[in-house]
């Protein structure tokens, strides 16, 4: 029986994707770093910033990792006003409350920046539960973020729904014993599903409670 659905962050409680796009384009050009679309892609795959960081610099140092994750958060919050909640997303958290179903946030965006994210958009109340990338050693695929929010919540996963909408992000789901669906436009579709989603929907406004209840009978 479904008792807890966790959601990922970015790309599904709110429209960050194209904010973090423009930020690390123009975080690794200060760096005499360019880079490509298809380069970026890399960063909407639900990484721990340490590991997007390693994948553009090479071998950091960890106090190298900090100063430039810091530098890299000052060009995201030059994008903040650009960022909305998901189409939907705030009348199907209504919707999950109601049917008295633990909510919890389950992303790979470090703690500081969730918790304030979540604070100016006046969605912190709605979630039982935050775990975050730096609370974890190691960020999706791995499916230690899944298994600590399940703690947290204490709810077995088979008894929880995550929602994504990248395949690091299903399979850590999915690893971790959890049933997962994704958010995303209709061409990954097939992508997300061959990592292991149920189901997937362009945004919250088609999609019930109903349906997510049916994934994991009791």
């Amino acid at each position: 029986m479904l008792r807890a659905v966790i959601f990922d962050m970015d790309g599904v409680i709110i429209d960050s994707h194209p904010a973090h796009r423009r930020a690390w384009r123009a975080f690794l050009q200060s760096l005499g770093r360019p880079v490509s679309d298809a380069e970026l892609n890399f960063v909407l795959d639900g990484r721990k910033r340490d590991e997007i960081l390693r994948y553009f610099l090479g071998r950091l140092s960890e106090d190298e990792i900090r100063e430039y994750g810091e530098q890299k958060d000052k060009f995201l919050r030059e994008q903040s006003l650009a960022i909305r909640p998901i189409p939907g997303i705030i009348e199907f958290l209504g919707e999950v409350r109601k049917a008295r179903l633990a909510t919890a946030v389950a992303t790979s965006g470090s703690e500081n920046r969730t918790r304030r994210v979540l604070d100016e958009l006046d969605l912190a109340e709605k979630f039982d539960v935050v775990s975050c990338g730096d609370q974890v050693r190691r960020g999706k695929p791995d499916p230690a973020i899944y298994r600590l929010t399940c703690q947290m919540l204490g709810i077995r996963p088979d008894c929880s729904l995550a929602i994504e909408d990248a395949v690091s992000g299903v399979k850590a789901a999915r690893t971790a014993g959890l049933m997962c669906i994704a958010i995303a436009e209709r061409e990954l579709s097939e992508t997300l599903r061959a990592a292991g989603a149920t189901h997937v929907a362009r945004n919250f406004i088609d999609l019930s409670v109903e349906q997510l209840q049916a994934m994991v009978p009791g």
